[in-house]
């Protein structure tokens, strides 16, 4: 689109993902190839784009072209600077990111606790393939557009299948449908409805971020953090070999309220001697670990290590790769 001076713009971010995915078939949306169509075609393959956005000019950059199952730190560092330096221009209303479905929880949580959040940052995804009969991108796309533009849009937002979730509590909780995401007990947002937003409550204050994203360091120095599982059956064999890979961080995940096996549990409290910080969550899709009034000699041996406040296993896990770069707090 042509520049000009006196229109607001919109940065559009694509990093890949089933929204840029291609098919042989059109009646696959299972056995597509992701990250295959650039953000600009992808953009201007949708009907009635420029009559949404009619008042505002796009501006589009591929940050990176990779199916989200494939995310990592080299990709959330760059799209983390270009979404800083996008919200940083004056003129720019807002920034939406186009994602894969399978980690978009978790670069929601990354940017969330390192951008600021006086302007809108909306994540959204497809679970069909761009080639799809039927592709839900396109509206998932508007719907992002529609939350940048609304006047209570702040902070970092995901939108999908028309509901609107907050990057502390969205969630993956569907392998296939077109609405495959919640944010549990805490419910959604809001929704877009024909291109207007509407919300769930009175005007909500986005978090602050805790990390200063100026001063994320190279990818080499992001300290290492891995998640573990109890389940039947649990010993503390992959707690120990992952520390003898030389792991910094681990987060495990606990069956119900964060309990975990015996042998778990002494693995990991050996692990922390050793200098390794640990966060205890669960693995529930619902509920916070609560630790129950105790005096600290009825305490369970559970109890000592640290937990995750409210915080899915995965999310955990990104706050604490943060915490463990002794990053400067934002400004």
């Amino acid at each position: 689109m042509i520049a000009t001076h006196s229109v607001r713009k919109i940065v559009v971010l694509g990093t890949g993902g089933t929204i840029a995915g291609q098919s042989a078939l059109l009646s696959d949306n299972i056995g597509y190839v992701a990250a295959q169509v650039g953000i600009e075609a992808l953009m201007s393959s949708i009907p009635g784009l420029a009559e949404h956005v009619k008042a505002y000019e796009l501006v589009f950059e591929q940050v990176a072209q990779v199916d989200s199952k494939d995310m990592d730190e080299a990709v959330w560092g760059r799209l983390a600077q270009r979404t800083a330096h996008a919200l940083a221009q004056p003129d720019v209303q807002g920034v939406v990111i186009t994602h894969g479905t399978d980690t978009i929880e978790e670069t929601a949580f990354f940017l969330q606790s390192v951008l600021p959040a006086n302007k809108p940052v909306v994540l959204t995804c497809a679970m069909r393939p761009a080639s799809a009969l039927s592709p839900d991108g396109p509206q998932n796309l508007l719907d992002a557009l529609s939350l940048v533009m609304d006047v209570q849009g702040r902070g970092v937002l995901v939108v999908c299948a028309g509901v609107v979730h907050a990057a502390d509590h969205v969630q993956k909780i569907h392998t296939y449908r077109l609405d495959a995401f919640s944010s549990g007990e805490a419910g959604p947002l809001g929704w877009v409805e024909e291109g207007r937003v509407r919300w769930s409550g009175a005007p909500i204050s986005r978090p602050r971020p805790l990390w200063d994203v100026s001063a994320l360091p190279a990818v080499g120095a992001w300290p290492q953090v891995e998640i573990v599982m109890n389940h039947a059956g649990s010993t503390g064999a992959v707690v120990q070999a992952l520390v003898q890979a030389g792991v910094r961080g681990l987060v495990a995940a606990g069956t119900g309220n964060g309990t975990l096996s015996q042998p778990l549990t002494a693995a990991l409290q050996q692990a922390m001697a050793s200098g390794v910080r640990v966060l205890r969550t669960t693995r529930c899709l619902q509920g916070p670990v609560i630790s129950p009034p105790r005096s600290v000699a009825d305490a369970p041996v559970t109890d000592s290590i640290a937990v995750a406040q409210g915080l899915s296993p995965v999310k955990a896990r990104i706050a604490l790769q943060l915490a463990l770069m002794g990053l400067p707090p934002a400004p």
